[in-house]
């Protein structure tokens, strides 16, 4: 009995089963190849058979094979991220050290010889880290801020590019200390006006608070006294009702101080020219080590920079007979700017004028650097205020009667400046009944509590300001903004996150005075660094070693007591006075100790030179967040 002919889609179906799905799909009665896209003769297997024989076939075959081993490596040769990498991005980064130093062969060997590590390659660092660091850095301000009071400071510069940078400062407000300070955002500006501020502050906001904006937790405004900036805080009030727009107080007095250099004239056009003559001419500076030696060069003042006109006055106070003998000396035919000094320089009334400007102005310049002081209550700082207007209420003439009107003028358009006056009035119990009204009103009781600490200068802004000066430098000019700003950020708040974390979470935090056995040097260390097993009885435990930070290392360092790394060195010390501790760090900083092997005392404070160590006094603007 003859066999029954299979139907066509039994046997269509058939040669999908024996040669895989993946190959051929049945289409109604035809037969389809994925792979070629094309139809195929299945009258017979030795028709389909032979397809899969053709160059055709075998060509889509090796095409597919690629194809999967591409997505195979994607998913399984994604470049491991490790710590030592991400530590080393972030040291780099938070060091000022540009990322392509990895390429020095020389850096190279040092680091893989003493970290044993595999040394990344730049590209590596900047493709597949540096993102990751600033997303953590922002992560990290998060969540110190939570849903703390804060202030923010806003200000902006124009760069060496031509570009207008805008830089934005936040700080938390806290009722037992001053609180942390971080640089949120920086951002380029197409132009300078009351909209593209108002829209950085938001901006700002939003990426501290992504899940929403915590309006009524934003209660002070710091900025300079441009009237676009009075718009901005005007504008923004609509949104962020308990907030106090303050300008400057130290730039109000750097105003001041201005006021005082328009008036003395001479003065200015003598320290004006002066400068000129020792500037980029070394016979004359020469000259001038050679007449007066043990003399500083006369000053280089940047009228930008608050107070240095005033102490470059106080410098020519000092020094005038002295620094006019040198210009004698020199020939008036060399440049125009001896000609015009040697003019100014013997003009009658020079001298009182100076003596004027150091009597009755030094405060001003005082006054600034008080302000600029990280961690003054309100109380503090409104009363170095107080005391400048005090001062100035001797003053007769016409200067005194022109610098007391702008003192007036500076702080009386100040409107956050006396909201605040009020406020520190009310925490000192001065205004017991006084009543919450004006800017005050949506203020609550609690709110004011916070004011505490609360600054009333942006010299934090004007810091992150001079880090951006350092990074871009003339050979990092190809920098985008971009990763300019990532990089900025991520240093600024390097520091910052460490010191913040320390005075916020750190339980008690002590010194002891240490020798070190090598270098017989002295130094205040904290008992953190100390290499021992019972930090809690240090009096009866042994400390043979400390801990050291690489570099160069300040008091700001010593006082902020961070943890020691795995990257310090170990050195041995024995501690002075019978392990004798300190709560106070100023104490021990300021504490004589007497030398074991002479007869001599030894001052902590005094700066010393040695081979190892490095301690100096960390008092500068940079670095301070």
């Amino acid at each position: 009995m003859p066999k029954d002919k299979t139907s066509n889609y039994s046997r269509l179906r058939h040669f999908v089963s024996e040669f895989g799905d993946e190959v051929f799909s049945i289409d109604a009665s035809i037969l389809f190849c994925k792979l070629c896209e094309c139809k195929v003769n299945s009258d017979k297997k030795f028709n389909v058979t032979q397809h899969l024989k053709t160059d055709k076939h075998l060509k889509a075959i090796k095409r597919e094979q690629n194809k999967i081993e591409k997505k195979q490596q994607l998913l399984t040769n994604i470049p491991q991220k490790c710590t030592f990498n991400i530590d080393l991005c972030k040291t780099l980064i938070s060091a000022n050290i540009p990322l392509n130093k990895l390429s020095n062969v020389k850096f190279r060997q040092f680091l893989e010889k003493y970290t044993k590590n595999h040394i990344p390659d730049e590209s590596t660092l900047r493709k597949l880290y540096v993102d990751d660091i600033y997303n953590e850095t922002i992560e990290k301000i998060r969540s110190q801020v939570a849903n703390n009071r804060i202030w923010v400071s806003i200000d902006e510069t124009t760069d060496v590019e031509g570009r207008f940078i805008a830089n934005v400062i936040i700080g938390t407000l806290e009722i037992e200390h001053s609180g942390s300070i971080f640089l949120l955002h920086s951002e380029q500006l197409e132009k300078t006006n009351f909209s593209t501020i108002s829209k950085v502050f938001d901006k700002s906001m939003s990426k501290l608070w992504p899940n929403g904006i915590h309006h009524d937790n934003v209660l002070l405004f710091l900025s300079d006294a441009a009237p676009y900036m009075k718009k901005a805080g005007k504008s923004l009030k609509v949104f962020y009702s308990k907030m106090l727009h303050v300008t400057c107080a130290a730039h109000g007095l750097h105003r001041i101080a201005e006021q005082v250099r328009d008036h003395f004239s001479t003065v200015d056009k003598v320290i004006a020219n002066c400068k000129k003559v020792f500037k980029k001419a070394p016979t004359r500076v020469e000259i001038f080590k050679i007449e007066a030696p043990g003399i500083c060069l006369p000053p280089d003042p940047i009228i930008t920079r608050w107070g240095s006109w005033i102490n470059a006055a106080i410098y020519y106070c000092e020094n005038l007979s002295t620094v006019r003998g040198v210009i004698e000396k020199l020939d008036e035919d060399d440049a125009v700017s001896i000609k015009k000094t040697k003019k100014y320089i013997v003009k009658p009334g020079i001298e009182s004028n100076l003596a004027c400007i150091k009597l009755n102005f030094t405060i001003l310049v005082e006054g600034i650097n008080k302000l600029q002081t990280k961690g003054l209550s309100l109380i503090t700082a409104l009363k170095i205020i107080e005391d400048i207007e005090e001062s100035f209420k001797s003053l007769r003439g016409e200067a005194g009667t022109i610098v007391k009107n702008k003192f007036k003028t500076v702080f009386e358009n100040n409107n956050g400046l006396t909201s605040l006056k009020r406020i520190s009035k009310i925490l000192s119990g001065e205004e017991e009944n006084s009543e919450l009204d004006g800017d005050l009103e949506e203020l609550t009781s609690d709110d004011i509590v916070f004011f505490k600490y609360s600054p009333i200068t942006s010299v934090d802004v004007e810091r992150s300001f001079s880090t951006y000066k350092s990074l871009l430098t003339d050979n990092r000019r190809n920098f985008k903004f971009e990763n300019l700003a990532k990089h900025l950020i991520i240093q600024c708040n390097s520091v910052a996150y460490k010191r913040c974390h320390n005075s916020r979470y750190q339980i008690k935090v002590s010194w002891v005075i240490v020798v070190f056995v090598d270098s017989k040097d002295y130094s205040v260390v904290p008992t953190k660094w100390l290499v021992q097993n019972d930090t809690d009885n240090l009096e009866n435990s042994s400390v043979q070693f400390c801990k050291w930070p690489l570099g160069r290392v300040t008091s700001t360092d010593i006082h902020d007591a961070l943890d020691p790394e795995p990257t310090w060195f170990e050195y041995g010390v024995k501690i002075v006075g019978g392990n004798k501790t300190y709560d106070n760090f100023k104490k021990a900083w300021h504490t004589r100790v007497e030398k074991e092997s002479e007869n001599e005392e030894v001052q902590l404070m005094t700066k010393r030179k040695r081979p190892i160590f490095d301690v100096s006094d960390g008092s500068s603007d940079e670095g301070n967040y």
